[in-house]
């Protein structure tokens, strides 16, 4: 293992890793939940820029 590691789990501070693990991979997920939400916000945009073209052309 590293030696970091090795420290950690020598001095008993697992509970903390854990921790720190677990904060670490919620944040990553949430990073990358909103910038999925981002992109589906601008595919939603687009989608309904093309809507009004449509309709203001067929509306005369």
């Amino acid at each position: 293992m590293s030696p970091g590691l090795d420290m950690i789990i020598a001095r008993g501070d697992l509970a903390d890793l854990a921790l720190f693990l677990w904060a670490s991979g919620a944040s990553t997920a949430l990073a990358l939940v909103l910038r999925q939400l981002g992109e589906a916000n601008r595919r939603f945009d687009e989608f309904i820029r093309q809507l009004h073209h449509f309709n203001s052309h067929w509306d005369g």
